[in-house]
């Protein structure tokens, strides 16, 4: 991984937004890494994420605890009309790819795009669609300065004069968000080190 804050390694091991990321010291958020790390026999990009919890306590001597916290969100739904998504073979691999303006999957859970859409916003989403499938989706929109993912690396595919990100979830996929209050885990570190170079 290249420049990664400790924040965001967090959030890709534990499959959790940065948004619901919290405590620990300032640079957590602020200092950016290169991580090189290479498991000792051939894994594919899934089993390497499993493996990143240990490299982030061995290496940042991290320590966290869970939390259920009422906070700023939204809910995702299904909006009148149903899923507009394609259910994909619930056999074949997850893989997603996304930029300033779209999103790309193949065999995703909502799950996936709930974390992904989280990032965006900056706060966290519920998914309450109770759909459990996987599916292949195109989403395309038009970001705002307020989704902070959207400077995300990859190429900026977005039309100038297309739907807000909510439109487009509604008219391209059938999904829904709500803002309101919600219960969300939260992850707070409650220690974390400067590592030194390997």
């Amino acid at each position: 991984m290249w420049n990664v804050t400790l924040k965001r390694c967090i959030g890709n091991a534990y499959k959790i937004p940065e948004s619901q990321v919290l405590g620990g010291p300032k640079w957590i958020d602020e200092l950016s890494y290169d991580i090189l790390a290479k498991a000792d026999h051939p894994a594919a990009e899934p089993e390497l994420f499993t493996m990143l919890p240990s490299l982030l306590a061995d290496r940042f001597k991290l320590q966290f605890h869970h939390e259920t916290r009422t906070v700023s969100g939204y809910t995702l739904t299904v909006a009148k009309g149903g899923i507009k998504a394609t259910p994909a073979d619930p056999t074949r691999h997850s893989f997603g790819n996304g930029g300033r303006g779209f999103i790309d999957a193949g065999a995703s859970p909502l799950g996936a795009l709930r974390i992904r859409l989280s990032a965006l916003l900056g706060r966290p989403v519920i998914d309450m669609t109770g759909d459990s499938r996987k599916f292949d989706f195109h989403l395309k929109w038009t970001p705002d300065d307020t989704q902070t993912g959207a400077t995300q690396a990859g190429p900026d595919s977005a039309a100038p004069d297309g739907p807000s990100l909510f439109t487009a979830l509604e008219e391209q996929l059938g999904l829904k968000l709500e803002s309101g209050k919600v219960q969300a885990d939260v992850l707070v570190v409650d220690h974390a080190e400067l590592p030194t170079e390997n």
